[in-house]
């Protein structure tokens, strides 16, 4: 038997995340995923069996980079103002580069009905809940319900990234203008939240 090659494997993988979350293609055909990978379709039928396959297998590494992004920043040591701080860059910066992935992950999840809730998730949640209950009680941030704290500050960051495609329109602007704005929009978030 001979061995897989990994390298055309994750080529596929990573030019059908670029298909998907780069260019907003969630519909793309195993045929345009073969031709921007510079490969046989026959060789993505190999690895994924179908585009479906290929399409979840996408969707459970995203939904996992997604969530290990966040817990990396969530769970780090840092003095609370600058952990969220990083947060809200490292998301943004990580929405920027693949603008149309919280659309994808969004979308089949509400078409599966699933979210991968283990947990250890819910434990890691509720030590960020309690982070900032402690802030609210030293009143750094406004008092209000942690899991709103939390809502609020996931809705202005991924808000402008859903609606994307509307407010280039709305606003009248391209690509680069729109990604210039959300640069700004870093640092306005953390104003928000700590005036």
């Amino acid at each position: 038997m001979t061995s897989r090659d990994t390298g055309t494997e994750q080529l596929i993988k990573d030019t059908a995340k670029q298909l998907f979350f780069a260019e907003g293609k969630l519909h793309a055909t195993t045929q345009e995923i073969a031709d921007a990978a510079g490969v046989n379709r026959t060789l993505v039928n190999y690895y994924f069996r179908s585009r479906d396959a290929l399409f979840d297998q996408v969707f459970n590494e995203a939904q996992e980079a997604l969530v290990s992004m966040i817990d990396e920043v969530m769970e780090s040591d840092m003095p609370f103002r600058q952990k969220i701080e990083n947060l809200i860059s490292v998301f943004l910066k990580e929405a920027m580069r693949y603008p149309y992935r919280e659309i994808f992950v969004i979308t089949e999840m509400n078409r599966n009905d699933v979210i991968n809730a283990k947990k250890a998730r819910a434990e890691k949640v509720n030590t960020f809940l309690e982070e900032v209950q402690r802030e609210m009680d030293k009143g750094n941030i406004k008092r209000m319900n942690p899991r709103h704290f939390t809502i609020n500050l996931f809705s202005l960051m991924a808000y402008p990234l859903v609606t994307a495609p509307l407010n280039k329109i709305l606003f009248g602007m391209n690509d680069e203008e729109y990604n210039a704005l959300l640069e700004e929009r870093k640092q306005l978030i953390f104003e928000i939240i700590f005036p």
